[in-house]
């Protein structure tokens, strides 16, 4: 068995979950499952989307949210299966993929226009 029939029988064996579409410069809501001793609570992490990276099982989303006034940003891969479900707040209006310029942006030059349909 060479690599490549390897990573295809991994990438086979993960499950994913039917998420909605969305990209760069989205404001969506990330229901994330948290285990607290053996408590588990569903906990939500609502930001902007900076970047979508990788591909197949692999493949990771950023969220960027200001808490108290200090940036937090989360890396969360798709096929964890912690992610309970996401919901897609705001279409969000940006030229690029990878949007990290918001970082160094405060206050109202930070927010994104919102896509018209």
């Amino acid at each position: 068995m060479g690599k490549i029939e390897l990573l295809q029988y991994v990438e086979d064996l993960v499950e994913r979950k039917d998420f909605p579409e969305f990209k760069a410069g989205d404001t969506i809501t990330v229901h994330y499952k948290i285990r607290e001793g053996n408590k588990e609570r569903i906990q939500n992490f609502q930001g902007v989307v900076l970047q979508r990276s990788g591909s197949g099982a692999t493949e990771t989303f950023t969220v960027r949210k200001i808490t108290n006034g200090v940036g937090v940003e989360r890396i969360f891969p798709f096929a964890s299966p912690f992610i309970e479900q996401i919901d897609v707040n705001k279409r969000g209006a940006v030229r690029r993929a990878r949007i990290f310029y918001l970082r160094d942006l405060t206050g109202k030059k930070a927010r994104i226009k919102e896509k018209r349909r």
